[in-house]
């Protein structure tokens, strides 16, 4: 379970590497434009959004190689840990052949089918249908008829010939 914590952690730590870059970016040029913007008394909104959205761009051209190795890596570390680490580990996986000398539910079942047709049973007599239990069979009953559907503009007029 701590393997599993750990991962996780590594995990976070992963994400916050790739996103502080760009939300130290962004917050940097908010609060350049911010003094900029009460220096000249421009109070608008919309000044500081295309400075941040370039330099987050910025950002992410210039480090994403390095963005998609951390990726790879934790996605790697991830593969090992799942297929080499945690199935050779006898507490948490049974073996590959625990089936092959035992029988799951082997007293549970015997008496709930008893009464069943085999399959063969069934396909020669294909409208007997079997039930476990009578509670079970669902009486058939036809679906209430509704009106026909008017069509619209187009099908009208192909129906008509115009």
């Amino acid at each position: 379970m701590e393997l599993l914590t750990e991962y996780l952690a590594k995990g976070f730590m992963t994400m916050l590497s790739i996103s502080m870059p760009c939300v130290l970016t962004a917050a940097a040029i908010g609060l350049v434009v911010g003094i900029i913007q009460a220096v000249t008394q421009v109070q608008e909104q919309t000044i500081a959004a295309a400075p941040k959205i370039f330099a987050v761009f910025l950002v992410i051209i210039i480090g994403g190689l390095g963005f998609i190795k951390l990726l790879t890596n934790l996605f790697i570390e991830g593969t090992s840990l799942a297929f080499n680490t945690i199935t050779k580990n006898d507490a948490y996986v049974l073996s590959s052949d625990y089936y092959k000398y035992t029988t799951p539910f082997e007293g549970e079942m015997k008496d709930k089918f008893k009464d069943v047709p085999t399959v063969n049973e069934v396909m020669k007599n294909p409208g007997k249908v079997p039930y476990i239990d009578k509670g079970q069979k669902i009486k058939y009953q036809p679906a209430p008829k509704a009106p026909m559907p008017k069509g619209n503009f187009v099908e009208i007029n192909k129906m008509l010939g115009r």
